[in-house]
């Protein structure tokens, strides 16, 4: 039975991008990471690796095809919060209400394009 999202593991050729962004868009930290032999980062929430960065040395040749993950989800609460510091930085988002479900999901690209979406229940909304 699956609890939770382990980590995501991400490959990019944008490193210190990329922390940048975990960091001020999603609240993420940079935290302890085994001495692997390639260049990357752990970026923690609540005490937890969630996103697992690899450094590689070039970007694809196609973002919009070759991208390095279809897409991960997070769930969190402090929608409103959010959204305003989505607004306040200048990021596209997209916001889908789930069907039948008390989701909603804000829909986000990170510097290379990869798609996440971070879940709030619906009754944030009001």
């Amino acid at each position: 039975m699956i609890e939770r999202l382990d980590h995501l593991n991400i490959r990019t050729a944008n490193l210190d991008r990329m922390i940048a962004w975990y960091r001020d868009i999603l609240g993420f930290e940079t935290g302890p990471r085994p001495g692997f032999s390639i260049p990357g980062a752990w970026l923690y929430a609540n005490g937890q690796p969630l996103v697992h960065l690899v450094e590689v040395p070039q970007t694809p040749s196609d973002p919009g095809k070759d991208l390095k993950l279809e897409h991960g989800a997070f769930r969190a609460t402090g929608y409103k919060d959010f959204i305003a510091k989505l607004d306040a930085a200048g990021e596209r988002y997209r916001i889908v209400e789930v069907p039948d479900f008390p989701i909603v999901q804000v829909n986000i690209w990170d510097p290379d394009g990869n798609h996440l979406h971070v879940d709030y229940d619906t009754a944030e909304m009001a």
